[in-house]
């Protein structure tokens, strides 16, 4: 059996924050692999600020460095509202010999009561959440929680950043960093 973590989200952009949440899943739960998954749309955030095909792209740079991480295109393939349930009821038809651990943030537990057909996800996955600062990691749903360096950096936070000129180096990678700027993504217009 394999057993793959998944951290879903718009990464708009990714940031070391995310990287270092799948690292420290991956090795705190002796998974597998990492699969980063960017949402077309989530059903719980107005849309994206930087397109699809972006967000890929940077998420794949993001990841590169490391062997254990590669990019989910399914939700982004898909178009429209992403749901978790219809995502990991395919993924689990896919991938029969593999055991999901979704990986969710201290605010998306506190948000599961509102998830699409949350109970019979349940049977489907385990979730996996982190902390989150302002957020309180309990659910009356199983979440195995596990411990990583708290690191407040927010893709809002980068966003503004850019639009304000100000440097964004070391939240993100340099490829990363790089593809923005290049891309004019972020930019006051």
């Amino acid at each position: 059996m394999k057993h793959v973590g998944i951290l879903g989200g718009t990464f708009d952009p990714p940031h070391i924050g995310h990287l270092i949440i799948a690292e420290e899943v991956r090795t705190a739960m002796s998974l597998d692999a990492i699969w980063f998954m960017p949402s077309h749309e989530p059903p719980h955030k107005r849309n994206a600020n930087a397109d699809a095909s972006d967000r890929i792209a940077m998420t794949e740079k993001a990841v590169a460095g490391n062997p254990h991480f590669s990019v989910l295109r399914i939700e982004v393939n898909r178009l429209g509202k992403s749901y978790t349930f219809d995502t990991m009821k395919l993924l689990k038809e896919e991938h029969p010999d593999t055991d999901f651990y979704f990986i969710i943030g201290a605010d998306m537990v506190e948000y599961l009561p509102h998830w699409k057909h949350v109970n019979a996800l349940m049977d489907m996955i385990t979730f996996i959440g982190v902390k989150r600062e302002g957020h309180v990691l309990k659910s009356k749903y199983p979440v195995v929680e596990v411990d990583v360096p708290v690191i407040e950096i927010s893709s809002t936070e980068i966003r503004k950043r850019v639009m304000e000129n100000k440097s964004i180096k070391y939240m993100v990678l340099e490829d990363v960093e790089s593809y923005l700027k290049g891309k004019h993504l972020y930019e006051r217009r």
